[in-house]
């Protein structure tokens, strides 16, 4: 080990190693290979050797240092063991801190927070994350007992095969922590920060450029014969969500107060870019709709389970039974393939079926008040287009 002598000596340190401090028995500056300086105190009690941490530099300083150090051996002279101390202490405060299960206060605080998130599709996915991945390893635990072993035994298996889904669910477990210190419920520091503390334990990892995948539009038809058969409520979403080129959340959730004329209107807080959209139905979505079964007066939603919200991932898991490589949200590439290579409909009024944002807020404002007969057109070519393989009675 290297020795040291002064604070402006120690700022310049930056070979990884440990430093001893003249004057100061068994204290140690430690940098790490990640330039990180943490200041240890090293010692012998009863015959065994024990390291134990004074906190980081320059937050701690030189003297602040060796005043702990001096501390602490005065201790093991008066026979205590500075680490045994240390955690007799931490455990006189778990036994205070107020009793909670990780899973119970996770819901507690979703449902606090998601009245502020943008749509429903937030908080299914929270959940769905937290219930795959968190809660079977650490639901049962309370907020103070969670680890960072138990963060990494979370998060390692997925980082790199499914590493948007881990990236997300770190950055939800970090936050759920967080609220837990907040409440008093955790008194150490949160082991699911990314900054200077993860980030030193998880290898980095590419952020995926993968685009949702498509299926190519000639085959749509074909599904949706197939889809016809299936009578269900997550098939008939489906279906009313590709002949529409919604997104999930814009179809599976469409309530019965949204339709009007013709006209389904889907409100900003449903919308990706957080304004309201009209889309023009086509006669075979008129006719979905018609057929749907009236078995639940008390729900506004079109689609349902016995009056329940269907899951965010019904679509999705029907299609894989019969499609497994394929998206729900591909279908509106699906779409816009279609329009540029089967039609004459112009690229503005599909991007206006599709909801994207255009730049300029003049024009903007002007195809929003000119393109909706158009865009009529548009969606009954494409449900004429996806229809067209099957035998489907518009006159009910």
């Amino acid at each position: 080990m290297a020795n040291s002598t002064d604070s402006r000596t120690l700022h310049k340190l930056t070979k990884p190693c440990r430093y001893t401090i003249p004057g100061a028995k068994g204290l140690h500056l430690w940098v790490t290979k990640l330039k990180k300086k943490y200041w240890i105190y090293r010692y012998t009690f009863h015959a065994q050797r024990f390291d134990i941490s004074l906190g980081t530099f320059p937050e701690i300083s030189l003297n602040e240092a060796r005043t702990k150090a001096i501390q602490l051996r005065a201790k093991i002279i008066n026979d205590i063991n500075p680490r045994d101390e240390r955690i007799e202490a931490k455990e006189k405060i778990k036994k205070s801190l107020p009793k909670i299960e990780f899973e119970k206060f996770s819901h507690e605080f979703i449902a606090r927070m998601s009245p502020k998130w943008k749509s429903a599709k937030q908080e299914s996915q929270w959940l769905s994350s937290l219930s795959v991945y968190a809660f079977p390893l650490i639901g049962k635990l309370s907020p103070e007992e969670i680890s960072t072993q138990h963060i990494l035994d979370i998060l390692a298996p997925i980082w790199s095969s499914k590493h948007d889904t881990a990236a997300k669910l770190r950055g939800r477990l970090e936050r759920i922590i967080s609220a837990s210190i907040t409440k008093g419920l955790r008194s150490s520091t949160n082991p699911a920060i990314w900054k200077g503390h993860l980030e030193n334990l998880l290898p980095w990892v590419k952020a995926s450029q993968s685009h949702h995948a498509a299926m190519n539009y000639k085959e749509v038809p074909a599904l949706m014969e197939i889809l016809q058969r299936n009578a269900s409520q997550s098939s008939l979403a489906l279906q009313f969500t590709i002949l529409n080129a919604l997104r999930t959340s814009e179809g599976l959730f469409a309530r019965k107060s949204e339709i009007d004329s013709g006209i389904f209107t889907i409100p900003a807080n449903r919308m990706k870019g957080n304004q309201e959209h009209q889309v023009p139905l086509s006669k075979h979505s008129l006719n979905l709709i018609a057929r749907l079964p009236n078995t639940n007066l008390t729900t506004e939603l079109l689609f349902h389970n016995q009056g329940k919200r269907l899951s965010n991932m019904s679509m999705l898991m029907l299609l894989r039974r019969v499609e497994p490589n394929i998206t729900v949200h591909g279908f509106r590439s699906s779409f816009r393939d279609w329009v540029a290579e089967e039609t004459n409909h112009s690229p503005e009024v599909a991007e206006m079926a599709l909801a994207h944002k255009i730049a300029n807020k003049v024009e903007a404002a002007y195809r929003r008040g000119k393109l909706v007969e158009r865009r009529r057109a548009l969606m009954e070519d494409w449900a004429n287009y996806c229809m067209s393989t099957c035998r489907t009675n518009l006159s009910t």
